[in-house]
């Protein structure tokens, strides 16, 4: 009884988390697709489930992100584990966006790859901050060295 209130609470986790949390399969199609996920893409889950992971990667990405994927499924490991990444996204309006997100790789009980999970957090608006400090910052220094 125990196990099953864990995994309800688990699956409410999920399905609620404001940050999308999906999972995509060895071929790189969604098969889990939650409420953040709707809300930061625009696509609801019965739209996405059954996509490639390409509805969110922006058109000149797709191509190496696709090679990247089909690297991991095969080798089973990858160099992004445990790091948080940042990359653009698209969301169901052709919107550009920033995603900061962190990849699970999901195994079967031998060890066969059968797809990634991804926790991804819409960062545009902090993306936008940081470039504008930065642009800030550029003009106190030019300003400061041409005195």
């Amino acid at each position: 009884m125990e196990i099953k209130i864990k995994q309800h609470i688990y699956a409410m986790i999920c399905e609620q988390a404001p940050d999308a949390i999906l999972y995509a399969d060895r071929e790189g199609v969604i098969q889990r697709w939650n409420r953040g996920a709707e809300m930061i893409f625009g696509y609801t889950a019965k739209e996405a489930i059954g996509q490639p992971l390409d509805i969110i990667i922006p058109e000149r990405l797709q191509q190496r992100h696709n090679d990247g994927y089909r690297r991991v499924m095969v080798e089973g490991t990858t160099k992004y584990g445990a790091d948080l990444l940042s990359v653009p996204a698209r969301d169901k309006d052709n919107h550009s966006l920033f995603s900061d997100f962190s990849i699970i790789m999901i195994k079967d009980d031998n060890g066969q790859m059968q797809g990634i999970a991804a926790i991804m957090r819409d960062s545009t608006a902090q993306k936008a901050k940081e470039k504008e400090l930065r642009e800030q910052i550029k003009t106190l220094t030019s300003t400061q060295q041409s005195e």
